[in-house]
């Protein structure tokens, strides 16, 4: 049977039954996403394989007796299925591609520092890129990127002469995270434009596209990580500033004042999903945990797509859905190979994250 795509984008829409069909998918597939409750029942489990037992019968991969390399390629496996899956309704790749996007620049990571420290990269290399790692590795090591995205070819070549001139990781972190989101930028620039008919936004914050919306939760998120940790570590203010990924909801020069001036980083963020999150950041800077904080960041976002989630006319489901699924492969895998390592559970328990089922 042949698959009716939808399509996101500003000038045009798949009709109401299309994506009724895409909503009955997800809310089918987000039944196996865990609930606190099932979390909780896995960290009480007797062994790691006792905890697989419970996740297979709850749909996830037969995990038993795997090593823990072996449970990142099974979860990988399943992360590469669901955005296959939601990528065949989706007509407008930019939706799916927006997930791809990071694994992109975690491979050209992993590739550029890999080389830099003479260590072999393949075990970090995610097959969830819009990449084929091999595809990236022969315009890595060819120093040829003609062939691979441009924005993404020319932060690698830059990251890559960066770090051989200075041997500092932390600048090609800088550049490659900066191209991330400015590639993000272009990507979501005009996916699921809200048209005249559809249900109004269950969010009033901005006039903007979920989409950005979206992409500008993400980099006020990592501004706000770089903040907190670059006061609590003590860094001048001219590294903070080069560190500060550039345009997202907030703009990364206030972000900046704020963080050196008198009110901090929790008024600038008041009106923002990250204002609890901020709260815990200048705790984190005083001497408090990060843990908390780097958790209710995640939470946050979370929060926000939730309540997005009803809407099923346009990228909104998807996305929660897409997040909530990576959200639970995370615990899932910090579970399984947290209990192989003997891990107390109550520590891990403290750094699960929420998937709001």
């Amino acid at each position: 049977m042949a698959v009716n795509k939808i399509t996101f984008g500003s000038n045009g829409r798949g009709g109401d039954q299309d994506y009724l069909s895409l909503a009955s998918m997800i809310r089918m597939r987000s039944r196996e996403l865990l609930t606190r409750e099932q979390m909780d029942q896995l960290l009480r489990s007797e062994s790691a394989d006792a905890a697989a037992k419970q996740l297979q019968k709850a749909g996830w991969p037969n995990m038993v007796g795997l090593s823990a390399p072996e449970i990142d390629a099974a979860l990988a496996e399943r992360r590469e299925a669901r955005l296959r899956e939601i990528g065949s309704v989706i007509a407008d790749d930019g939706v799916v591609d927006t997930f791809r996007l990071k694994y992109d620049y975690h491979n050209a990571k992993a590739l550029i520092k890999g080389e830099g420290a003479g260590v072999e990269a393949g075990d970090m290399i995610s097959q969830s890129g819009r990449v084929a790692p091999a595809k990236l590795r022969a315009a890595f090591e060819g120093d040829d990127y003609r062939s691979i995205p441009g924005t993404l070819g020319h932060a690698m070549a830059e990251a890559k002469a960066v770090l051989a001139r200075t041997q500092n990781p932390q600048l090609c972190d800088f550049i490659l995270d900066k191209a991330y989101f400015a590639e993000m930028k272009e990507l979501v620039t005009g996916i699921g434009a809200p048209a005249d008919h559809l249900t109004p936004r269950v969010s009033s914050d901005t006039l903007d596209p979920f989409m950005v919306r979206y992409r500008n939760h993400l980099a006020d998120s990592a501004n706000l990580r770089i903040a907190v940790r670059c006061l609590r570590m003590g860094r001048d203010p001219e590294f903070m500033r080069t560190a500060l990924i550039p345009e997202g909801g907030i703009a990364s020069e206030r972000i900046y004042q704020a963080a050196f001036g008198s009110d901090g980083l929790e008024a600038l963020y008041v009106s923002s999903p990250f204002r609890a999150a901020a709260a815990l950041g200048m705790e984190a800077v005083k001497g408090g945990a990060m843990t908390a904080f780097e958790k209710e960041c995640d939470n946050a976002l979370m929060r926000w797509l939730a309540a997005q989630r009803i809407l099923f006319v346009g990228p909104e489901l998807s996305v929660w859905y897409l997040n909530a699924e990576e959200t639970g492969i995370v615990d899932v895998r910090m579970i399984l190979t947290g209990m192989k390592a003997g891990i107390d559970p109550v520590r891990l328990k403290e750094r699960l994250r929420d998937t709001y089922v």
